[in-house]
């Protein structure tokens, strides 16, 4: 049984990536507008991770060392 749901599950997962892929970037936009204005309206803290902060810096640095050989 548990087989037959994970195939389910996964056939699932691959009707939502179709999807995701034919929608348009104003669609995109307007989700993503929807789910910010969502959590300003509820009070929900919207905080930057630092972390991801760091990989950012870590990508630019391997980027410019690359770059310059």
């Amino acid at each position: 049984m548990v087989y037959h749901l994970r195939g389910r599950w996964k056939e699932v997962e691959e009707f939502e990536r179709r999807e995701l892929r034919a929608m348009t970037i104003e669609e995109h936009w307007k989700k993503l507008n929807a789910i910010v204005r969502f959590a300003i309206e509820t009070g929900i803290k919207i905080e930057r991770d630092k972390s991801e902060t760091e990989v950012f810096a870590q990508w630019a640095k391997l980027k410019a060392h690359y770059e310059t050989g």
